[in-house]
């Protein structure tokens, strides 16, 4: 595709020791060569330059030219990185000259989006792009990085392959039923495909719900009623002394949040103020911010004291969140000499809560290894892979019910388009290609 040049700052707009202008468009060596003393468009190849930026006679900047020629650049186009010094009267310099010349200035994501639409990258390795600068654990930007390099959306062609295959197999003998040489397709052959389309498709599910967390966070609210270690808690899973805690009742008054990374999960942990029903104008104020938090989290742990069964305070507590997903935890397990197996045993005040980071993790399914593999992780791959799955098991339940290969048919389309819009193809790919490409019926 012929794109207009466009320009941008692509390191932070801050003073530092370099910056990078970047910019790109199929008269991008037209344009830095008028603002430069460098020849740029008899090169052929990729090419590091030093020389100068200038706006006629006057010196801008002593810079560092990085070229990359079409197609072999992120882009797909012709593509200059300009490396100066890091004033930010020098890049508002550069990129005014760049202006001045055709270029224009670049909208977010812009150098992403050409990438995409000149097939540099699919649709879940540009949003790879953003998730890398998102990172907030090094194994989220492992998962990252994994779907930027295409392993994560690999996982997805050997599926799109057998859909294809099996649809064009259909497609050639509803249109061309002349052709002998072409195999026949049965109901039995075409329930037996879909069954192994689901087997594949049902551990990509399950491995992308898991890695949602690792990509997303979780938010998890402590709750309970005054004075059982809310605030204990929070300080020992920080480790640190994040909450103020007294002997007195109501100390929480607002919701204390803090970050904690779990062995790559990334918690966002919401102390709150102990629920009870006799309690002042502003403690109460705290305590619908606690009834808050747990609607909005994703895991409630409801804080008791170890050293008795639950109270009647509890109980009003416990009907809050018993339709969450919730653990429950037995504090001050430093006081109890003989312990139930079945319950989770904590001290807060000693910072013994291995038990509880364990329970977490074993909760949403993480564990060390999971982000060592390629797999999808974003909502929007979840939903996509799921209507996949749906599309499948409606081929598989036609077949089931004999009904005749057209309308079978019609469920693997939705299934297979269901695979490209996932991996953003839906504009670029022709199902009468993917039958065309097996087949050949135009003897």
């Amino acid at each position: 595709m012929i794109f207009q040049t466009i320009a941008a700052l692509a390191t932070p707009p801050l003073p530092s020791a370099l910056a990078i202008i970047r910019l790109t468009g199929h008269d991008v060596f037209s344009i830095v060569e008028k603002m430069s003393d460098q020849a740029f468009q008899s090169i052929t190849q990729k090419t590091m330059l030093f020389g100068r930026i200038k706006d006629g006679f006057d010196v801008i900047d002593q810079v560092v030219f990085l070229v990359f020629v079409a197609p072999q650049s992120f882009t797909g186009d012709h593509v200059v990185e300009i490396i100066s010094h890091g004033s930010m009267v020098v890049v508002h310099q550069i990129l005014e000259l760049a202006f001045r010349f055709g270029a224009r200035q670049a909208e977010p994501g812009e150098f992403s989006l050409r990438a995409y639409l000149n097939q540099k990258i699919d649709l879940v390795q540009a949003e790879a792009v953003h998730d890398m600068i998102q990172s907030a654990t090094p194994e989220a930007k492992r998962l990252a990085i994994q779907s930027l390099e295409g392993k994560t959306s690999a996982l997805l062609n050997p599926l799109r392959t057998k859909i294809a295959d099996l649809l064009a197999l259909m497609e050639v003998n509803i249109d061309y039923p002349e052709y002998e040489d072409i195999g026949q397709v049965s109901i039995e052959k075409t329930k037996q495909e879909t069954l192994e389309m689901l087997d594949m498709i049902k551990p990509l599910i399950s491995q992308a719900e898991r890695n949602r967390y690792i990509h997303e966070g979780i938010k998890v609210a402590i709750v309970g009623r005054p004075n059982v270690g809310k605030s204990s808690l929070l300080n020992a899973l920080l480790n640190q002394e994040k909450a103020i805690v007294t002997p007195f009742a109501g100390t929480t008054r607002d919701v204390v949040e803090a970050s904690l990374n779990l062995e790559g999960l990334l918690v966002t942990l919401l102390d709150t103020a102990g629920i009870r029903d006799q309690a002042e104008a502003i403690e109460t104020l705290g305590i619908e911010k606690s009834k808050l938090s747990i609607q909005q989290a994703d895991l409630v742990l409801f804080v008791v004291e170890a050293t008795q069964e639950m109270t009647k305070e509890d109980q009003p507590i416990y009907q809050l969140l018993k339709d969450k997903k919730h653990l429950i935890v037995y504090n001050k397990s430093d006081l109890v000499n003989q312990k139930d197996p079945n319950k989770l045993y904590i001290s807060a005040l000693q910072k013994d809560i291995s038990s509880l980071k364990d329970a977490i993790l074993r909760t949403f399914s993480i564990q060390p290894s999971i982000t060592q593999q390629p797999s999808f992780y974003q909502s929007r791959h979840i939903g996509e892979l799921k209507l996949i799955q749906e599309a499948l098991t409606k081929a598989y339940e036609d077949a089931n019910h004999l009904l005749t290969i057209d309308l079978i048919a019609a469920s693997l389309q939705d299934a297979y388009f269901h695979t490209i819009a996932l991996l953003g193809l839906t504009g670029s790919t022709d199902l009468a290609s993917e039958i065309f490409s097996r087949f050949c019926v135009g003897k």
